[in-house]
């Protein structure tokens, strides 16, 4: 009888106004299905009672995506980091696209998360802000140039260029993930 061993889960959660189909997180959905990974990407509209209180309203869209379930990685994009509070919580270890640094909640989460963890913003976007964070142990990498989209304005070339380079950074933590080594 040979022992069969579960598919690390992702989850991959959208920002406000950037989607399944937006280039970095359509590429983390294939890297992670590339290695077998189970991928749970819920789908959201950001309304006025979700910018109320945007914690408690991404909170509430990952207990009903997961149903009981508690994945391995999170891979988000700017509002999906409202999940920051909720991953440390819970000890899961998380790629963070364009965190909401500006915010207060999520940049004290962030200062709170393993070495397990990064998070990628551009230097030309104006909710990176690194400084917020203070101390923490996850990796933070600045992409010089790149808006909150990690593109940079009228350089398509560029921006493809940044753009993989921070999806090489998604791959190896997904490739480390997929084959149980530890992430740090």
């Amino acid at each position: 009888m040979t022992a069969t061993t579960t598919p690390p889960l992702v989850l991959l959660l959208p920002g406000a106004g950037y989607g399944r189909q937006a280039p970095l997180l359509w590429w983390s959905h294939a890297i992670a299905a590339g290695y077998g990974a189970e991928v749970v990407a819920p789908t959201w509209a950001v309304d006025a009672a979700a910018k109320a209180d945007p914690v408690a309203f991404v909170e509430g869209a990952i207990v009903t995506a997961l149903d009981g379930r508690m994945p391995d990685l999170v891979v988000a994009k700017s509002f999906g980091s409202y999940a920051l509070p909720w991953a440390v919580r819970h000890g899961v270890d998380c790629v963070w696209l364009t965190p909401v640094l500006t915010d207060g909640t999520v940049a004290a989460a962030l200062a709170g998360c393993g070495s397990g963890s990064l998070a990628v913003g551009g230097s030309a976007d104006p909710l990176w802000v690194p400084s917020a964070v203070g101390t923490t142990r996850a990796g933070l990498h600045t992409v010089d140039g790149a808006d909150h989209a990690l593109e940079v304005t009228g350089d398509w070339r560029r921006s493809q260029r940044l753009q993989s380079d921070v999806l090489e950074l998604v791959d190896r933590r997904i490739r480390t993930l997929a084959s149980g080594g530890d992430p740090s």
